[in-house]
């Protein structure tokens, strides 16, 4: 979750989704890795299967940017690391995320106010 929820922050340009309880608590994850996670593209710290659910988490948080929103060579590469499963399980984790984030970001809820 944490690989997927703070590119979903950067890529909507909030802080709200970054603010969500951070699953490293639960799975241990090196500090290196959840700071590196916004500089995800030049850090050495994912995997190849990684890098595609990254790449696909802003491909589908950033629907506007492009003509085509998720081009085949992301979801190609996606299908390549993950199964049928996986994917759908990959694209309701992105969907979710993005769905708080813009019920926060709409009502005006400000990053951390759950505290």
């Amino acid at each position: 979750m944490a690989a997927q929820t703070a590119p979903i922050a950067r890529a909507a340009g909030t802080a709200l989704t970054a603010r969500m309880p951070n699953p490293a608590v639960v799975i241990p994850e090196s500090d290196d890795r959840i700071f590196a996670v916004a500089a995800w593209r030049e850090s050495p710290y994912f995997t190849e299967a990684e890098r595609a659910a990254l790449a696909l988490t802003e491909a589908v948080t950033r629907l506007s940017d492009r003509a085509d929103p998720v081009p085949d060579e992301i979801w190609d590469e996606a299908a390549r690391h993950y199964d049928e499963l996986g994917l759908a399980a990959l694209i309701l984790m992105i969907a979710t995320a993005n769905f708080f984030n813009r019920c926060n970001v709409s009502t005006r809820q400000p990053a951390g106010a759950w505290h």
